[in-house]
């Protein structure tokens, strides 16, 4: 059994739509900017990636919306617009047909700051009932699984920046036991007071004042990354149940996944890449491909010089020193986390549909030490297969392997990048 892509929703600080998201990665337009959801004069990291704009009434039933937290709420978002660009509704379809599996990094954010502060402003009688599920990492899958009916296999998968192309990697596992559809990938809204304190005590924060020094992956001014929210819902199908519909030819197939574990700190990764090469190869192989068949990377350029070079090393070790076109757009956004892996992935898809590699995000010096040849302007050429990477704090390491299917008519809106 074949998983082919067929639908795509996007909800990011870059845009919300996968046309406009593609849009603004295109030209370069950076979306990090001062954190606007609360006073950040008492935090060193004041930059994030933020959605502007988001109208949750357009996306979530009311009464789902005030059981549910902002990042559920992105999830509904996407996954409706990666069913209405499938043409897919699951009602038409046997419920254990269609299954949920979304990756996860942080969970409900804002929704438990609200309850914690008034838990311990008005005691512990003033905590909603709703406090229970609202934050919990499956809470997204769940909700989905719920509005939408479905009754196939569902899950989550949390590994940080990882866990969106591991939702992709469970997602072709879940086509290959028989479900027809799966909505996966993930979206993240880790920008509450309590969120940004957590992920500051991580150590990889930048603490840039100034939007175009805040994330800078690959850059030799690189000095950690800057948090954002959003991500990315895809649809994957069955290719037979997509013909058995007469549904779109879709974006893309999922070729080959691997994932792996450095088992060398609770938070950091290993310094020497080994593990990542690793994910990468296996992902290739199971693709039945080889290293120079690979087209693309989008890397998932933590923007630490450590970290950066441990990816570089990795690169180099499986397709040589610049041996692909690597690139990273997501300076443009902040780092995701699940969102970011998942959107990544949206954003491979959308380039192979293109026959274009966008820019890194927010690179202007690349260190020529990593030995990559790292894309910096739109770069046409025709891209068959394609490498997206992901690495998850405490030593996750996802690799996902994409292939292009044949291009679409010019008469398909999304051929025009609509």
């Amino acid at each position: 059994m074949t998983a082919v892509i067929t639908g795509i929703g996007v909800v990011a600080p870059t845009g919300t739509g996968a046309g406009e998201h593609w849009r603004a990665t295109l030209a370069g337009e950076l979306a990090v900017r001062p954190i606007e959801a609360f006073d950040t004069g008492g935090y060193a990291t004041t930059l994030a990636g933020q959605i502007t704009g988001f109208d949750v009434e357009a996306h979530v039933p009311g009464r789902l919306a005030v059981q549910t937290d902002r990042w559920t709420w992105l999830a509904f978002a996407a996954a409706g617009m990666a069913l209405d660009d499938a043409g897919y509704d699951p009602a038409a379809h046997d419920p254990y047909a269609t299954s949920v599996i979304l990756g996860s990094g942080s969970g409900g954010n804002e929704f438990g700051q609200r309850e914690i502060q008034a838990l311990w402003s008005r005691g512990r009688k003033a905590v909603g009932v709703y406090q229970s599920i609202a934050w919990f990492y499956a809470a997204s899958t769940g909700q989905l699984a719920i509005h939408h009916g479905t009754k196939g296999p569902c899950g989550v998968l949390v590994a940080d920046a990882a866990s969106g192309l591991d939702s992709l990697g469970w997602a072709d596992r879940a086509i290959r036991r028989g479900t027809g559809a799966v909505l996966a990938g993930g979206t993240e809204a880790p920008l509450a007071p309590y969120a940004l304190t957590a992920q500051m005590a991580g150590g990889k924060l930048s603490t840039a004042t100034d939007p175009r020094a805040g994330y800078k992956p690959f850059d030799r001014a690189a000095g950690g990354h800057v948090p954002g929210e959003g991500g990315a819902v895809l649809l994957v199908e069955d290719e037979a149940a997509v013909r058995a519909r007469s549904g779109p030819a879709g974006y893309g197939t999922v070729a080959g996944y691997a994932a792996t574990h450095d088992a060398h700190h609770y938070r950091d990764s290993a310094p020497d890449g080994r593990q990542y090469a690793r994910a990468i190869e296996l992902a290739v192989q199971r693709a039945g491909l080889v290293p120079s068949d690979i087209d693309m990377v989008l890397a998932d350029g933590a923007g630490r010089p450590d970290a950066d070079a441990a990816e570089a090393s990795a690169l180099r070790a499986v397709f040589g020193p610049y041996g692909v076109p690597v690139t990273a757009p997501q300076g443009l956004t902040g780092r995701l986390l699940a969102g970011g892996s998942a959107l990544n992935a949206a954003t491979a898809l959308l380039a192979m549909r293109a026959g274009v590699i966008p820019p890194s995000g927010n690179l202007d010096d690349p260190d020529p030490a990593y030995g990559l040849d790292l894309v910096r302007t739109p770069r046409e050429r025709p891209l068959r297969a394609v490498l997206v990477t992901a690495r998850g704090q405490g030593g996750f390491n996802s690799a996902l392997v994409l292939r292009a299917l044949p291009p679409h008519g010019a008469d398909d809106p999304a051929a025009r990048g609509a």
